[in-house]
């Protein structure tokens, strides 16, 4: 029988258990921790000083925290309740100090007998439980509590300087549990293997791997930590760059067959139409995108660019030579909408040389179709027709391009747009449509900064367009702080008012449709609520749209866009829309992307404190896109000092969407931003920060690239191997609880 090495060994199983069958399951529940190492690379949050105590005024609202602090005083209370009519309800009060700030802990009920007993004046303590907020003060109901006792044998000064490593925790297991855990399976860390090849390892003066585990678990010394997450840093950013490269490398060795445009054909053409130059960067972005598409392996490109930038005409281009060539392209893009937007937009900037197979159609012209799930049964049918004969050179989809029943003549280009609503794995189904791989053209407007790309993106080349094309206007962009000066809201109605008399029009976003049920739960009661405004509900299209007809905007035509009206519908109102029928469009963020109305001027954001950074850069990209000057004001009721206004602030103070994308990636750290784009590991970083990390992403990428060039199946460095399967093996259970 296998001996099962002692780091794969399950935390819990039948017949004996690494540790209790209680404290195993809520592991693997609660923190996915399954076997000894999944525990031994849960690494510490931060480290408490024994003699030092925790800054209670930094502790965050609605969170699960630890901290360590010393009983100041503690009094217990009766009182009468409905369960103890007779005044005979006790409750303890206890107030903790960091010698600066307070914070009130509460018990009640038979509860209150131990922690009185143990929690007396000057006791000092590590205290877990959830941040509230009760009569104005700080609080924690009913923390766990572990007392800090001194060894006899310890003298003072090593007790008070001892590090006690604070662990990412949850309500069903504290942190010093998760500690005791981790040392009573700390001894196996010896046997961890070690994933970097010795001569990276030695060259970079790294201690080993099992010396960094105990090194984070057990320091002595600051030292020790730093030293740890120096090493672990490595572990996690060469392992996913070695995941990268191996992808790379993979898809370098696919045939794909190379598309170069017919000289005198559709692009041709097609440029002589244009009633505009390319600007040089779709020029430069455009050379680098041809010379890939002439090569016989797959092309793998990323394109980033602002919004508005021209990252559709540089597509469309892309598109055509593959057309002209005799191949087909694919442009999948996220909603409905969008879709929608980019066919019409298409065949309008085509005109005759979309009309192949028609009268009236150019002799180099093809036909250019959509395809998206609501489609009706016989369009649909002759949809899917064109594109099995080859008849379709272009077709502009949704998700329904994914599916089996789409057959192509012969794929050759994949523009897949707003990268981060898909999944590697949608890219590669609809790769899989084309005879030998076809070319794939990434694009996103979130401008993302280099290392998060290298991080995310390892697979893909980028090109990015950063100069916006002659005649986009600028756009000013305001905070509208309701709460504190609600005239500035009025004068924000009457400027939307002025906008629409100067001929222009106007968009209202809303972060909630507004015909769902009230549930309380649902009502967008997010995380640290910063005063009232996040008691209520986040405001709804329908409301709001119903009170601005009959008040501010009364006389304006004030139309609603939402993601639950019947595609037909949304489409009559966007074409009304565009047309210039309707004055203001209250809408969600259905028109986050791609929306395309030159002569909307202006954009007020109800409850910009909703969005994220990206989403408003994104919405804001909206106005402006005519010659009139764009204006977007972000209406908020939280408090001046609030994250949240600073947020909303930084984002009115710069068009720069790569810097405002840094300034969120440093809120928000980037979980989500590895989690959405790489159906990550739980976001697979654990010490890596991307931003702060900057360097060491870029060198494991190189230190990647060769290992990967010199042995492609790692059979040379098991251990790395091994780690990129645990690696790649989460990704493929977050595959699967997806499906």
């Amino acid at each position: 029988m296998d001996l099962v090495p002692a780091l794969e060994e399950p935390l819990r199983q039948p017949l004996k258990s690494v540790l209790g069958p209680a404290t195993a399951k809520v592991m693997a529940e609660h923190l996915g921790l399954l076997t000894v190492g999944d525990l031994l690379h849960h690494y510490p949050r931060r480290y408490e000083e024994r003699g030092q105590l925790t800054h209670l005024a930094d502790l965050p609202m609605d969170e699960h925290v630890t901290v360590v602090a010393q009983v100041a005083d503690a009094r217990l209370h009766t009182f009468a309740s409905a369960k103890a009519p007779r005044g005979k309800g006790q409750r303890l009060e206890v107030t903790i100090t960091d010698g600066s700030g307070r914070l009130q802990l509460v018990f009640f009920g038979a509860g209150v007998h131990k922690p009185h007993k143990e929690l007396l004046p000057g006791t000092r303590a590590m205290f877990a439980g959830k941040v509230s907020v009760f009569n104005r003060r700080l609080q924690l109901a009913h923390p766990a509590y572990e007392l800090l006792r001194g060894d006899p044998e310890e003298s003072v000064e090593t007790w008070a300087g001892a590090l006690i490593p604070i662990y990412p925790a949850t309500a069903k297991l504290e942190s010093w549990k998760i500690g005791k855990a981790i040392q009573t399976v700390l001894p196996t860390a010896q046997e961890a293997a070690d994933p970097l090849p010795d001569t990276l390892r030695e060259g970079r003066g790294l201690v080993p791997l099992p010396e960094a585990l105990l090194k984070i678990h057990r320091p002595h010394t600051k030292a020790d930590i730093e030293d740890a997450r120096s090493r672990l840093k490595w572990d996690e950013a060469f392992v996913l760059q070695v995941a990268l490269a191996r992808r790379r490398h993979a898809d370098a060795q696919l045939p794909a067959v190379p598309r170069k445009p017919a000289p005198e054909g559709l692009l041709t053409a097609f440029d002589a139409r244009l009633p505009f130059t390319l600007t040089d960067g779709q020029q430069r972005v455009s050379r680098e995108i041809f010379d890939d598409l002439a090569t016989d392996h797959p092309m793998h490109r990323l394109l980033q660019g602002e919004v508005g930038s021209g990252k559709t005409m540089v597509a469309l281009r892309a598109m055509l030579a593959v057309v002209d060539a005799g191949g087909q392209a694919a442009m999948l893009a996220p909603t409905e909408v969008l879709a929608q937007q980019h066919h019409r937009s298409v065949v309008e900037m085509m005109g005759e040389l979309a009309e192949g197979g028609m009268l009236g159609g150019a002799e180099q012209a093809t036909k250019v179709v959509l395809l998206t799930g609501s489609m009706g049964a016989a369009a649909r049918r002759h949809a899917l027709l064109d594109l099995t004969t080859g008849e379709a050179g272009i077709v502009i989809g949704t998700h329904a391009l994914i599916e089996d029943k789409v057959q192509f003549h012969d794929l050759g280009l994949v523009v897949v747009d707003e990268q981060h609503r898909f999944g590697v794995e949608q890219r590669d189904a609809l790769r899989g449509k084309g005879k030998q791989p076809p070319h794939l053209l990434v694009m996103t407007a979130t401008p993302i900064p280099r290392t998060v790309a290298m991080t995310v993106f390892g697979d893909l080349e980028t090109s990015v367009l950063d100069q916006l094309p002659a005649g986009r206007s600028p756009i000013a962009s305001h905070v509208v702080p309701a709460a504190d000066k609600p005239h500035f809201l009025s004068r924000a109605w009457e400027r939307v008012r002025e906008e629409v008399e100067n001929g222009h029009q106007a968009y209202v976003v809303c972060p909630r449709i507004g015909d769902e049920e009230d549930d309380p739960k649902k009502s967008g009661k997010k995380k640290s609520p910063e005063g009232e405004a996040e008691k209520r509900p986040p405001l709804a299209v329908l409301d709001v749209a119903d009170q601005l007809a009959k008040g501010p905007l009364q006389g304006l035509r004030v139309e609603v866009l939402h993601g639950r009206m019947h595609p037909d519908d949304k489409d009559a109102v966007m074409r009304r829309f565009a047309a210039g029928e309707t004055h203001v469009l209250v809408a969600t963020t259905v028109i986050e992307v791609g929306v395309n109305v030159p002569n909307a001027t202006a954009m007020v954001i109800m409850d910009a404190d909703r969005f994220g950074v990206s989403q408003l850069h994104q919405l804001r990209g909206r106005v402006g896109r005519g010659s009139a000057p764009g204006l977007c004001l972000l209406v908020t009721e939280m408090p001046e000092a609030s994250p949240a206004r600073q947020r909303l602030g930084a984002v009115a103070s710069t068009l720069d969407g790569f810097e405002l994308s840094r300034i969120d990636l440093e809120q928000r750290r980037e979980g989500d931003v590895l989690g959405q784009a790489q159906s990550g590991a739980r976001t697979s970083l654990k010490v890596l920060a991307v931003i702060e990390d900057e360097e060491i992403i870029a060198e494991a990428r190189e230190e990647a690239t060769a290992v990967v060039a010199q042995d492609p199946e790692l059979t040379r460095l098991p251990a790395l191997r091994t780690a990129l399967d645990a690696l790649l093996d989460e990704e493929r259970e977050q595959y699967l609880e997806k499906g």
